[in-house]
């Protein structure tokens, strides 16, 4: 005997063969589906340092607590000097260094991981009326010394161009990473350095952006717009006349923007020093392993933000050789 539904009946056991099939399907996939690791990551990670590092370990950071949202941070920026105390003195868990570490620092526990490379670069005032003199023809390392720790060359007009301006020195107050890194191009120190002294990296662009006669040093991350890729108004690199042949060469001219100059230190072409790597400094090997597994991410997933935060990243042997001392 055939059995003839109604279109309603048709209708509903349609809609119940559907809702049937959903639910198995639901099921089986909840079967087959793996369950998500359980994040037992948790805990305080403290950093403190230098003004270079500061920006992109702020980035490393919020990218890492995306995956581990239970690691807080806490970081402040204070120069390397405070980094590298804070740190040694177990007052934060990295200090960021941006200088080499003394044997001193070393004897007491230092122990550093490099995980980018940038650079210092002379800075001055694009208002300078020597301006355009100074970019055709570039300051030779010699002429550097002479104005920063000699104290020989007083005026603009020995360096380039032909009006006769006083130069105006500025360096750092706070024991610095890119105050030292800049000394050591002339087998200096620190303290060998003239200048008002200004506190930070930020403070001295902004010095040198006031005086029309001023010159200075500063990380690319404080002269540089990491939106437009050029350099910040008012604020000029001072180019390096690395051959010395009193002029600045098609491969010396790399400082229109934050990608020629990063190119030119990745390749060697901007001298090193000023140019430097810069670490994570631990008073002794890190063993927490929310300390651990950061560091581990700045090494691998997090170094897709160092080219477009204007670092230079690190050759690949020399990751796996800094990812060796976290492991």
């Amino acid at each position: 005997m055939k059995k003839i539904f109604s279109k309603n009946q048709t209708i509903l056991l349609t809609t119940l063969a559907l809702s049937v099939l959903v639910i198995a399907s639901s099921f089986i996939n909840k079967i087959n589906k793996p369950t998500p690791p359980v994040d037992d990551l948790e805990g305080t990670i403290s950093i403190s340092g230098a003004f270079a590092l500061y920006p992109i370990t702020v980035k490393w950071a919020e990218e890492f607590r995306k995956l581990h949202p239970k690691v807080k941070f806490n970081i402040s920026a204070g120069g390397a000097g405070k980094g590298i105390t804070d740190a040694l003195s177990n007052l934060v868990d990295i200090g960021l260094a941006s200088r080499d570490i003394s044997p001193e620092e070393v004897k007491k526990g230092a122990y550093t991981i490099y995980v980018t490379k940038d650079a210092v670069v002379p800075t001055f005032n694009a208002g300078n009326p020597n301006a355009a003199a100074l970019l055709a023809k570039g300051v030779k390392r010699d002429q550097f010394l002479n104005v920063f720790v000699t104290g020989s060359i007083k005026d603009w007009k020995q360096l380039a161009g032909n009006v006769s301006v006083p130069i105006h020195i500025y360096t750092r107050s706070d024991a610095a990473g890119a105050a030292e890194t800049w000394a050591k191009y002339f087998n200096k120190k620190q303290e060998d350095l003239l200048g008002v002294a200004v506190y930070g990296d930020p403070g001295l662009a902004q010095a040198v952006k006031k005086d029309v006669t001023a010159i200075g040093y500063n990380n690319l991350a404080y002269i540089y717009d990491l939106k437009t890729r050029k350099q910040v108004a008012g604020v000029h690199a001072l180019p390096i006349d690395v051959n010395g042949n009193g002029k600045i060469d098609a491969n010396e001219n790399f400082y229109g923007t934050i990608d020629e100059l990063t190119d030119a230190i990745a390749t060697g072409k901007y001298p090193s020093p000023p140019a430097r790597n810069l670490g994570f400094l631990f008073k002794g090997k890190p063993k927490k392993k929310e300390l651990v597994e950061f560091v581990k991410y700045v090494l691998t997933d997090g170094q897709k933000f160092v080219d477009e935060n204007g670092y230079i990243a690190l050759s690949k042997q020399k990751l796996q050789e800094e990812l060796k001392k976290a492991q």
